[in-house]
This record gives C-alpha cells, sequence and structure tokens, in this order.
C-alpha cells in the first residue's frame, strides 16, 4: 500500500510540474492575443475533454506524465490573426520563457513555505539573515551500516535515529563520535526510533581501529524564518540554480573529455575517458529516474523532504528548458532567434524538420536513460 502511495504521489508531483510549465505558455500566450486552442494534463491519447467557456479545449489524458498546451499557428511562418507565429520576436519569446519562469518561481513560492516551516540545509553557505533565523538539529541518523561491524550486528538499521547512547542524550554527530570513542571496546545500550518508534538494544564497539561502530551517520539541519521566508525562498531558489547550472556544466563538460579521450586517447587514456562517460550517465536522470527519488521521498522521508525535493525537480525542469536543446523551449526560441538575426525566414518546412530531429533524439536519450534509471533502480 505504501508503495502504491508513493507511486501516485510521485506521478501527482512531476505532473503538477510539468502542468504548471504549460500554465506558463498558455497565461502568457493568451494575454499576447494567441489564441489557446487546448490545454491538457497527461498526453494522449484523451480520456475526457470539455470546451470552456473561454473556447478553450480542457483535455484530461492517459499517460500521466505531464501536460501540452496547443497553441493556434504553432510555428514561426504562421501569419494570420492569433496565431503565435504571427505575434513579435519578443512576444514569442516571453511565450516560451514563460513556463521556465513559472517553474522558478513555483520553487521560490515552495522555498519560502519551508522558510517559514523548517527549510533543510542542502548545500554549503545556504542564504539565511541573521537576527530572523532559528536553526534545529535533527535526531542523529545511521547511514549506510557495514556488515559485519557493531552497528549491524546489534540489529540497528539505515536510516534508524540515535537518541540516547550509554545513557547520554546525543544531539549532534560530534557528540555521538566522542561517545564511541569513549566507550570504545566496551558495551554500550543505544536507544532508537524507527519508523516513529523508541526500541532498545545493545552493541559492543571495537577495541581499536578507525571505525568502532560500523555505521555512517548524518544529521538534518532545519533553518526557520519569519519576516525574511520571502527573501530567503527567493535567494535560495537563485542559489538551487546555480548549483544546477554547475552541474549540467560540469557533466557536459566530463562528456565532452571522456569522448575525446575515447577517439584520441592511448589505451590508458581511453580507460579514464570510459569512467569519465559513465560517470556522465550516472548523474543523469529521466522521467523514471526522478520518480525513483520521489517514491522513497513521498513513503518515508516526510512531507518537508517531499517539498524540497519537487522544489529541486521545478527548478532543475527551469534550467532544463532554458538550455538550447531541440524540442524544448529553450531550442525553440535559440533556433527562432538564429534565423531572426541571420535575417532569414524560418519556414514551416523547416522548422518542423529541425524540431522534429530535435525530438527524435531527445526521445533516443530519454530512452536511454530509462533503461539506465531501471538497471539503477533494480540494482
Amino acid at each position: 500500500m505504501e508503495i502504491v502511495f508513493g507511486i501516485i504521489v510521485g506521478l501527482l508531483a512531476l505532473t503538477f510540474l510539468v502542468v504548471v510549465h504549460e500554465l506558463g505558455h498558455a497565461i502568457v500566450a493568451r494575454r499576447n492575443g494567441v489564441v489557446v486552442e487546448e490545454f491538457g494534463i497527461g498526453f494522449p491519447p484523451r480520456a475526457w475533454s470539455k470546451k470552456l467557456k473561454n473556447k478553450i479545449l480542457f483535455s484530461l489524458n492517459w499517460l500521466p506524465l505531464g501536460g501540452f498546451v496547443k497553441l493556434k499557428g504553432e510555428y514561426d511562418e504562421a501569419d494570420k490573426e492569433g496565431d503565435y507565429g504571427a505575434a513579435s520576436y519578443w512576444v514569442k519569446t516571453r511565450i516560451l520563457l514563460a513556463g521556465v519562469f513559472i517553474n522558478w518561481v513555483t520553487a521560490a513560492i515552495l522555498l519560502t513555505v519551508l522558510a517559514i516551516t523548517g527549510l533543510p540545509q542542502v548545500i554549503p553557505n545556504q542564504f539565511s539573515i541573521e537576527g530572523d533565523t532559528k536553526t534545529l538539529y535533527q535526531p542523529v541518523q545511521l547511514g549506510t551500516l557495514s556488515p559485519n561491524y557493531p552497528a549491524a550486528e546489534a540489529g540497528l538499521q539505515s536510516r534508524d535515529k540515535i537518541l540516547r547512547f550509554a545513557g547520554q542524550q546525543v544531539e549532534t554527530t560530534q557528540a555521538f563520535i566522542d561517545l564511541t570513542r569513549e566507550y570504545k571496546g566496551r558495551e554500550a545500550e543505544v536507544i532508537y526510533s524507527r519508523d516513529g518508534r523508541e526500541a532498545a538494544t545493545s552493541v559492543t564497539l571495537r577495541h581499536e581501529g578507525e571505525t568502532l561502530f560500523g555505521a555512517s551517520i548524518v544529521q538534518a539541519t532545519e533553518t526557520r524564518s519569519t519576516w525574511s521566508a520571502p527573501i530567503v525562498g527567493i535567494a535560495t531558489a537563485g542559489q538551487l540554480t546555480w548549483e544546477t547550472l554547475k552541474g549540467v556544466g560540469g557533466l557536459v563538460g566530463n562528456l565532452v573529455n571522456g569522448i575525446g579521450l575515447q577517439l584520441f586517447g592511448d589505451e590508458e587514456q581511453r580507460k579514464a575517458g570510459s569512467k569519465e562517460v559513465a560517470a556522465a550517465g550516472d548523474s543523469v536522470a529521466g522521467p523514471v529516474g526522478i520518480l525513483g527519488v520521489i517514491f522513497p521521498a513521498a513513503q518515508q522521508a516526510g512531507l518537508t523532504s517531499l517539498v524540497m525535493l519537487i522544489s529541486v525537480v521545478s527548478i532543475a525542469l527551469a534550467v532544463m528548458n532554458v538550455l538550447p536543446i531541440p524540442a524544448l523551449d529553450g531550442g525553440r526560441w535559440f533556433t527562432m532567434t538564429a534565423f531572426y538575426a541571420l535575417k532569414k525566414k524560418l519556414t514551416k518546412e523547416r522548422e518542423e524538420k529541425i524540431q522534429a530531429t530535435g525530438f527524435l533524439v531527445l526521445m533516443a536519450l530519454v530512452v536511454l536513460i530509462t533503461v539506465a534509471d531501471v538497471g539503477k533502480i533494480i540494482s
């Protein structure tokens, strides 16, 4: 039942982000005189539809991953009244980038809400305003356990929260490390929380070595703000955007460098290139990979972590759609701008060929990434 709940929440979250993205296109198009013919949630085949009072066909479709908006004359050469193509260059720019903008604003709003209720600290030097920030420390939590070490042998599991150790309160990771060093080679009682329930076990620590307990430990930190929450939300969205751009830049750099080494390097360089390409592939996730992260967040990590994750995905969608990738908003804008700058006519046939080629390449990548995502989840 929990898995079904996680799947439903994950699908709803991803669909919501894509739908608000498309809603941005529709709103800006209508405000600038471009006719919106259809607004759909999900992708065809169509399950249900209705003509609204504003003459837009609203449809619900069977494939739940996202949504779409259909504009009249949705190619650059169209010139009839109400056509997308008949709009000015700057109007088309606003329409194309409206989805990116609304995804970014959605993330900023969600982060503002979290700044009030509890904003997780996920990046170094995360923005806050001194004097209006209260820092909260979550219980110390176990990460990966090493087999045949004291923690695993005592029956502890990943995600267990350590409350007390040898009768002493565990408030920070450093306090826990100090206690394990103090009790090395001795037996100590551990009070922990699992799935909201307290339990106790005894653990006998090792006598020597760097690993006495046998588990990695983490401690989530949250901050809460009042009047500065909107500022914190916007600034944090900006920081996450920059981190995402750096990640994309690093990904492209590793991929290009890895392919170059494979093509032109010696045997050792080709091996290094293969590792760089593999690392680049491991850092990419498609819809299945994103849902594979959202599922457990919905099942186990709680509402705060889920909302934080949705904010990060919303920013990732904004960043990816602004890049000059054919078939995405950034690619369409880049194509339009290139022909506009060269003062060449972008015919319907040429535009369709460019976007269709880009779409086929994009779909091929999605299939490859999806296969890789499924492999990661299975393993």
